[in-house]
């Protein structure tokens, strides 16, 4: 590899002579203790930019979410000629590059699903090419057609009757972070020529299916990677060497990002953990006297400006699981060196800075990587952001470094892969109270009456027996785990024949660790209705067939939020289980199976197509999300409810473990101060005890139902709460969701 000249003046051996972006941060990055008093504000550039922008997401919400679609031109990496936030103020941008030619235009992309396309356009009003139609309907096969002409009856059957739910079948997977910052580091050229190597040594001996596949996949990652260069060529840059420096590095690793939301419309498309690496570059460039830190902010809002201008075309299906339009453009602050030394640097103030600058946002998803041993003005100051804003998550850096190191990206809400050296495979959820409910029915559906599990024999008995109930539970379980993965394994399968991820996995390794994504729904209610079968009486009520739809509990019982050991134990134990059982599973390509806790707005849509449960939630009730206690069973406090969660060990739960909490402001106390540092006593507190992740939401219902109530108050505009590990416009939910948000638990004390 050559020693470039735009290197001059930075430190370290290994990341010249191979693709090691980890090496080159930890050799160069200079971590930063001191307070929030450098920042600076938002330039006149910015404030012009970010309120033109804003008058056109004001149209965009008036024309039923949707500004402007595609519909006659297939979105690739050189689909479109360079467009900008505005033509007359397109001198002002210091980071350029859309999706598409205009500024929140979505983009036509087929290749995940032509019927999904089609139906986005049409959903909004736009009427798609005769042309495009007819190409991707009787010539070119997409994802989704590939996938359901490998479902089995068996699968169709549980994805219709919603056991298995939220499938990307019918959407872009997502969750593949490309490592962007290659782009600035090694430049194309560069990237190009390592890729070239890597096909060079595939492939000696026998051609297997695998050497095949391998190869054939590296020349579409070198071709995407030489479509890049073209695509940064619009705009009048060549990114085909390293980049010089600090605008060029920002400009570089966006082009990079761009690459990828240009070709995929993933249900998670996540910007990596960039923020360590693009400090080294203006670090550089402040100390040469080359640029301002008024200057370095502005380039961080303008960077954080095209993350919150993501859009895709999805469908109304899509948007009631995924609520709120969210791309999960997740960016990474914090965390701490293996070595022990803080990773926080002036740019993690600047990236949560924009949230004042510009307001606050749910993109692009801002995750802070906790430690009790982050520099406590750093703590602070994300407080004083979170209080602020609401637009902040928290994820325990001491118990993901051991398993990820410390170059690691959330590539989601909340679940990590390590930069450049992994990629995922997607795959929603298993709702496991479903399951609890086949168990006492025999494996017939509470709501439809179809018989979609094993028809093994159902409970008879008027009142449920633990040993009993237990003991179907999990062959229940047994066959969901088999029948969720064998189902995963079809559509990952067609996903990398179909709709590759070219562009992203040409910035990662050829050589890639894949981890197997499952998840959990309906985790609270199974976890109380086993803990009400145990210790209190729980009485079947029947329909004219014999079934049992609802349930009448005698007694009281430990309920799961309330740092009882009797629930919580049942909550660990039922995470293992399931987790255990996924590990008996065939998983496509070789790939480490790992599970979450995690629902996002779609707890309201699984809830719906889930009946009465024996914990006292009523049929079609939203499920709580994530891995939160039960509505209403968070009765002992809000540090009560966070030891409940924090039981559940990460190492079982390795795609994440998401709890999302609402707190009345003057529960954290009475002046800006006192909130600060409670709230910082609170996260210590709660990460010190293994908990992996939460959410922060800091208002009172009050404001919440006023938003409801009174969308167009200019305040609500970008009113921003934090759901399940993802940010939304509150105004955005639907009623239905909004309700749900409103129902669910505001601690007004710790």
């Amino acid at each position: 590899m050559y020693n470039h000249k735009q290197w001059d003046g930075f430190e370290g051996r290994i990341w010249k002579e191979e693709i090691n972006v980890r090496d080159f941060i930890q050799q160069n990055y200079k971590p930063y203790d001191g307070d929030e008093s450098f920042l600076e504000g938002a330039t006149e550039a910015t404030d012009k930019l970010w309120g033109h922008l804003q008058k056109l997401q004001k149209e965009e919400r008036k024309n039923n979410g949707v500004l402007d679609m595609d519909t006659d031109v297939v979105a690739s990496l050189t689909s479109h000629k360079a467009g900008y936030i505005s033509e007359e103020l397109k001198d002002l941008e210091q980071i350029v590059g859309l999706q598409t030619d205009k500024p929140l235009k979505r983009a036509f992309m087929p290749y995940g699903g032509i019927n999904t396309a089609l139906k986005a356009c049409e959903t909004n009003g736009y009427e798609p090419s005769q042309e495009l139609r007819e190409i991707f309907t009787k010539y070119c096969r997409t994802h989704n057609q590939g996938v359901f002409d490998a479902y089995t009856d068996e699968m169709k059957l549980a994805r219709h009757n919603k056991i298995i739910t939220g499938l990307p079948d019918a959407y872009g997977r997502g969750r593949i972070v490309g490592d962007y910052r290659r782009v600035a580091l090694y430049g194309i050229d560069t990237l190009i020529e390592e890729k070239a190597k890597d096909f060079a040594d595939c492939g000696h001996g026998v051609m297997t299916d695998n050497v095949i596949r391998q190869r054939e996949e590296i020349t579409k990652q070198i071709r995407a990677l030489e479509d890049m260069k073209k695509m940064a060529a619009e705009y009048g840059y060549d990114i085909s060497k390293p980049a010089a420096n600090a605008k060029e590095a920002v400009q570089w690793v966006y082009f990079g990002y761009l690459a990828a939301i240009k070709t995929q419309n993933g249900a998670a498309m996540s910007v990596g953990r960039i923020s360590t690496f693009l400090d080294i570059y203006i670090e550089r460039d402040l100390e040469a006297g080359l640029i301002t830190e008024k200057e370095a902010q502005e380039l961080i809002d303008h960077m954080v400006m095209k993350f919150r201008m993501v859009k895709f075309a999805r469908i109304s299906s899509y948007k009631e699981l995924f609520s709120g339009d969210p791309v999960w453009a997740t960016v990474v602050v914090g965390g701490i060196g293996v070595d022990g030394r803080s990773m926080v640097t002036k740019n993690d103030y600047r990236f949560l800075q924009t949230l004042v600058n510009m307001g606050p946002s749910p993109e692009p998803n801002m995750t802070v990587l906790y430690s009790k041993d982050l520099p406590m003005n750093f703590k602070k100051f994300v407080s004083h952001i979170s209080i602020l804003t609401s637009s902040v998550q928290y994820e325990n850096d001491d118990v993901m470094k051991p398993v990820w190191g410390d170059d690691y990206a959330i590539c989601c809400c909340v679940s990590a892969t390590q930069t450049g050296k992994e990629m995922q495979f997607f795959g929603a959820r298993a709702n496991l109270a479903k399951a609890l409910l086949y168990a006492i029915n025999g494996g017939v559906d509470e709501k439809t009456k179809a018989q979609v599990g094993p028809a093994y024999k159902g409970i008879t008995s008027e009142y449920l027996e633990y040993e009993e109930v237990m003991e179907k539970y999990d062959l229940m379980l047994e066959w969901l785990a088999g029948l969720y993965v064998n189902t995963l394994n079809v559509i990952h399968y067609m996903h990398d024949k179909y709709c590759y991820e070219t562009a992203q996995m040409a910035l990662i390794d050829t050589d890639v660790r894949r981890t197997f994504a499952t998840g959990i729904a309906g985790f609270s209610h199974v976890v109380d209705s086993i803990s009400a079968i145990k210790y209190a009486k729980v009485k079947t009520i029947r329909d004219e067939d014999g079934m049992v739809i609802d349930f009448e509990t005698e007694g009281d019982f430990p309920r799961y939020g309330k740092d009882y050991y009797r629930a919580d134990d049942i909550a660990v134990w039922l995470l293992k289980t399931f987790m255990d059982k996924l590990k008996k599973q065939h998983t496509y390509r070789d790939s480490e199976p790992t599970t979450s806790i995690l629902t996002i707005t779609s707890n309201v849509v699984y809830g719906k197509a889930t009946g009465a449960m024996p914990d006292g939630r009523k049929a079609g009730a939203p499920l709580s999300p994530g891995a939160n206690p039960s509505y209403g069973a968070e009765q002992n406090g809000l540090l009560a409810s966070l030891n409940s969660v924090a039981k559940l060990p990460y190492e079982w739960a390795l795609d994440g473990i998401s709890n999302t909490q609402t707190i009345n402001p003057d529960a954290l106390g009475h002046s800006p101060e006192e909130r600060i540092n409670n709230m910082v006593m609170v996260m210590d507190g709660y990460f010190s005890q293994g908990a992996h992740h939460l959410n922060v939401n800091v208002f009172g219902k009050e404001k919440l139902i006023d938003a409801m109530e009174h969308p167009e108050k200019e305040e609500y505009a970008n009113f921003t709460i934090r759901v399940s590990g993802y940010a939304v416009k509150f105004i955005d939910l639907s009623r239905e969701q909004q309700l749900d948000v409103i129902s669910r638990t505001c601690h007004t004390d710790l």
